[in-house]
């Protein structure tokens, strides 16, 4: 093998690579076995909010050495393969900014009655509708307006040089346009800072591009109000005159007095006696310190905090610096009452929101505020400020303009007058944004701020201004919330999952490859490996629909050595020896391998761009699984059976087992004879499923309906349909209520208020559930889902979606489908130069999508109904790119024969293509098919629709690369085949 040594040097690369990467994972996990530990009391219930409070305690701490290198916690979060949401429990929420809001500031409020009621219909038009807010504002502005110009709204003094009389309706809406995007991006920065500080270990916050929305995930949060209020504040922007160091230095001296004498009195480090005693004398350890004294025991290492007296750090020329990750020290000494006291009562400390790079150091600087604390207002609010953008000072340098109205105007120019070579500090949501220096008294509410700013942290800060004059509040309109106990037991299904498609998997080719089989394990092994290391330097989280993706790898990872192993089997029939035929089956097979990869690389990348949510998490571990897949199952392999085959011919190395032997090989069927026997039936049970589909209707999930839904477990086993019985006078009959995986654990589903997003309707919806279940069966909800009584019920999960984000997800779902089939169609019209194998093609993978819906109605029929969401999308993709790899197989065998094809007619050359390759078909289909049923079994409830459809998928994939694809292809190439057959004639006729 030539470049064997490539070979080894990238497996060797990549694996250390993977090493590094997978070991923060290690380590993360055993701190977080240390927090639990930390947080169970004597009977071993977990105290949630402590366990998150120990996590955030190290947050900045360094807790990991690696070759002299230390790692914070945060650093370490950061470069884990973490666990998605449905894996560990916590909230995920999309948020979307109100335009309404937006309109109503530019329009300085106005109460002009034409413009108020085209506001509340195109409010209401908005809930069912996902065309633009300002295309539905503007449409109902014109029919109850009569023909009146916009600018006879926004013409406003805050408006002035940017809106005039003058201005027509299509420049007005651009700038609407701008000032919602603004808005947008304004928010996303917003939310960001806050989720920063929320204190929930790798947060996770998004802009769904092409929307207005925000989606963002925090794992392990157990106070969904707390988010909710939190994520959906309105941004509150002040300006601050700041206290300069010289100001209170008397003060801070006097602190580092008091915090040097305790540190010469008190051990930094506990012993494990001195701690038994405080915890015999009911004094609770500090959390960072239990943590670096078990860090500590453990490793010999120390990683305490170095630092001890607050004040003694760098300081600046203007103020207090610290590396970021002394922050949570320092705010905890800021916190004790001692300390408080020494310090003056009119100045409170704030953090700046940016670090600056130091070397290898990040520093944020801690700001004295002047502050008064019986009014606790400051000097101004952002509800001044009419306007702020991005500008260029004298020196061509970013800068931001910011105006401000006559109110503002006024008082800015009394505190600039006041503060001339002094600071004012521009805070929002309680951190520094700026604290530029006054130069002069400022007598206009025109000013300009300056700095070292880069144009992006201009346009920020210009942004963060705006939040004042433009207040853009977020609604939630989509939220699910996963219980820890609900996100273990969806782990431990998905392991068990991978470790029994794995072990099946491993015996089946074992069986029917001898040491062959050893080798492709030993490349299915690697690509897990892969995959997972891959993830975590990606700082990807590994979801339960990941974990089906490494499921379904696993089975069709195995489809490349399948082809190379029968391709050697196949050159070892016609004579050639061990060597030689090894040879041919990689160079025969490889075009095959590299163009069904291409293929279902091609759909995972168009569910990654198109999909959201689960279907995301899916689709990157679909295409790292075929990227790796192919370098170990085409190389590594090649590696590993050179090294196996040292000795030449005489090697003892065999692709067949005696039970396999000559299996399958000498195959003679005609199977295009049957095409339209096949057509008719295909025909037959489409039309049957899709009648029955269009009769009963499918069962569509809340992620293409709206609504809400709530996983609820009880103590013992519930009859959903009681419960719903009972449930039906509460929501007007709009609800459903199934077993969800065990006949103790109910899904309860409503479209009860689905237009309605606010916090009223939430508590409304969920407190008729809680109710309806206290009426039913007499029982009491509870929080506590680990310990329930017979006596108790519990929430453990729960979803919302609104509406317009319903048809969003099925108009991206649409989309997906149809840029997969149009990127396949191109694929193979560039790789088979003919466009009959192209429409082939997509006839069957349009054939396979029917037929998978089909199937869904029919099984529906028959009592076993599986909902059509997300995930069912992303499994018919997966069905897509599965079939289309079984027809690229035969169409490559095809073009081979063709190339070769002598005096045969095109009939013959396309059923012999169908026999050579059909062994290779029906061992990569029972291989998938192994793991897919694994999926089905112990997938869990989650992933049952998925599964289901995927079996049913592999199945008919397999079936439409022969009797579909291949049959419709020679029907389309009738002329050819008729004038080979002419051409086959004429030589005969002349002979006679």
């Amino acid at each position: 093998m030539r470049n064997k040594g490539v070979v080894v040097f990238l497996t060797l690369i990549i694996t250390a690579l993977c090493l590094y990467y997978l070991s923060f994972t290690f380590v993360s996990n055993n701190i977080n076995q240390k927090a639990v530990e930390f947080a169970t009391d004597e009977v071993g219930n977990v105290d949630y909010s402590r366990r998150q409070a120990y996590l955030d305690s190290i947050y900045r701490e360094p807790v990991y050495s690696f070759l002299g290198a230390k790692f914070t916690y945060k650093e370490i979060k950061e470069t884990e393969l973490g666990l998605g949401l449905d894996l560990q429990g916590g909230m995920h929420v999309t948020l979307e900014v109100s335009p309404v809001e937006i309109l109503k500031g530019l329009s300085g409020n106005s109460k002009d009655a034409a413009f108020n009621t085209a506001l509340d219909r195109a409010t209401e038009a908005a809930k069912t509708s996902n065309e633009k807010f300002v295309n539905l504002f503007y449409s109902q502005w014109q029919q109850a307006a009569s023909n009146r110009r916009l600018s006879e709204i926004f013409a406003t003094a805050a408006n002035r040089g940017r809106i005039s009389l003058d201005t027509s309706d299509s420049d007005i809406l651009g700038i609407i346009d701008d000032e919602i995007e603004n808005a947008i991006e304004r928010s996303f920065n917003i939310l960001r800072t806050r989720v920063d500080r929320f204190g929930t270990s790798q947060p996770n916050i998004q802009r769904i591009q092409g929307s207005g929305r925000i989606q963002i995930e925090l794992p392990g949060v157990d106070n969904p109000e707390r988010v909710r209020n939190l994520l959906q504040g309105v941004a509150k922007l002040q300006f601050w005159e700041v206290a300069e160091i010289n100001e209170y230095l008397s003060e801070l001296e006097a602190v580092n007095s008091l915090l040097v004498a305790e540190q010469k009195s008190t051990p930094s480090t506990p012993s494990s006696d001195d701690q038994e005693e405080g915890e015999e004398s009911g004094e609770e350890e500090d959390l960072a310190s239990a943590l670096e004294r078990q860090l500590a025991e453990e490793s010999g290492e120390d990683f305490s905090s170095e630092i001890s007296p607050i004040f003694s750090l760098t300081r600046s020329n203007q103020g207090l610096v610290y590396e970021v990750r002394d922050t949570v020290t320092i705010n905890r000494l800021l916190a004790r009452e001692d300390v408080k006291s020494l310090l003056p009562r009119n100045v409170k400390f704030l953090w700046s929101v940016k670090p600056i790079a130091e070397g290898n150091m990040e520093l944020l600087e801690l700001f004295g505020i002047k502050y008064n604390r019986a009014s606790d207002q400051a000097l101004l609010e952002g509800d001044v400020i009419t306007d702020a953008r991005q500008t260029l000072d004298q020196s061509s340098r970013p800068a931001v303009s910011m105006q401000m109205n006559a109110d503002g105007a006024r008082r800015w120019r009394k505190l600039t007058s006041e503060n001339i070579g002094k600071r004012i500090a521009v805070v929002l949501d309680d951190y520094v944004y700026t604290a530029p220096v006054v130069q002069s008294e400022i007598p206009s509410g025109q000013s300009e701020i300056t700095g070292n700013f880069t144009i992006d942290e201009a346009k920020d800060l210009a942004n963060i201004l705006k939040s004042g004059s433009l207040p853009a509040p977020t609604r939630i309109v989509e939220e699910a919330i996963i219980g820890p106990t609900l996100g273990k037991e969806a782990l431990n299904q998905g392991l068990i999952s991978m470790v029994a498609g794995l072990a099946l998997v491993v015996l089946f080719i074992v069986a029917y490859y001898a040491k062959g089989g050893l080798v492709a394990i030993a490349a299915l092994v690697f690509n897990i490996f892969f995959i997972l290391g891959i993830l975590a330097q990606l700082g990807a989280a590994l979801t339960l629909p990941g974990i089906a993706g490494i499921v379904l790898t696993i089975g069709m990872s195995i489809d490349a050595n399948v082809l190379i192993f029968e391709r050697i089997k196949e050159e070892l029939r016609n004579g050639a020896g061990l060597l030689v035929a090894i040879n041919q089956g990689y160079n025969k097979a490889f075009s095959a391998i590299l163009d069904s990869n291409v293929t279902t690389f091609l759909t995972g990348a168009i569910l990654y761009s198109l999909g959201q949510g689960p279907v995301k998490g899916f689709a990157i571990v679909l295409m790292i699984g075929i990227a790796s897949s192919f370098f170990s199952a085409v190389f590594i392999t090649r590696v590993i059976v050179s090294w196996m085959t040292a000795k030449g011919d005489k090697s003892k190395i065999s692709f067949d087992t005696p039970i396999a032997k000559n299996v399958l090989s000498e195959l003679n069927i005609d199977f295009l004879s049957k095409r339209k026997v096949a057509y008719l039936i295909s025909t037959a049970i489409i039309v049957v499923g899709m009648a029955i589909a269009a009769i009963n209707g499918l069962k569509f999930g809340v992620d293409f309906t709206g609504g809400r839904s709530y996983i609820v477990e009880f103590a013992e086993p519930v009859s959903a349909s009681e419960l719903k019985i009972g449930l039906d006078s509460e929501f007007d009959g709009s609800v459903e209520v199934k077993t969800y995986g065990a006949n103790n654990i109910l899904k309860v589903t409503t479209s009860y208020l689905i237009n309605e997003d606010d916090d009223a309707s939430n508590t409304e919806v969920e407190t008729k559930v809680r109710e309806g279940i206290a009426s039913v069966l007499g029982l009491t909800f509870t929080t506590d889902a680990e310990n329930l009584q017979e006596s108790q019920y519990a929430i453990t999960g729960s979803s919302k979606v609104g509406a317009t984000v319903a048809d969003d997800i099925k108009n991206s779902s649409a989309s997906a489908m149809f840029f997969a089939l149009v990127a396949i169609f191109l694929y193979i019209l560039l790789r088979f130069r003919k466009w009959q194998f192209s429409l082939g093609s997509i006839i069957a993978l349009v054939h396979d999508v029917f037929f998978v819906i089909a199937a869904f109605a029919i099984a529906s029929a028959l009592g076993a109904t599986f909902e059509i969401d997300q995930v069912f999308i992303a499994a018919v993709l997966t069905v897509v790119g599965y079939s289309i790899n079984d027809t690229v197989i035969v169409f490559d065998r095809i073009r081979e024969n063709i190339s070769n094809r002598g005096t045969s007619k095109l009939v013959k050359m396309f059923n012999d293509a169908i026999n050579q390759t059909m062994a290779r078909t029906l061992i990569t289909s029972a291989t998938t098919l192994i793991v897919v049923l694994v999926l089905l079994i112990f997938g869990g409830e989650v992933l049952r629709g998925f599964s289901f459809a995927l079996l049913i998928g592999v199945l008919v994939g397999t079936y439409s690369s022969i009797y579909i694809a291949t049959p419709i292809v020679v029907d389309l190439m009738k002329r050819e085949l008729e004038s080979d057959s002419a051409s086959q004639a004429a030589p005969a006729k002349k002979t006679a």
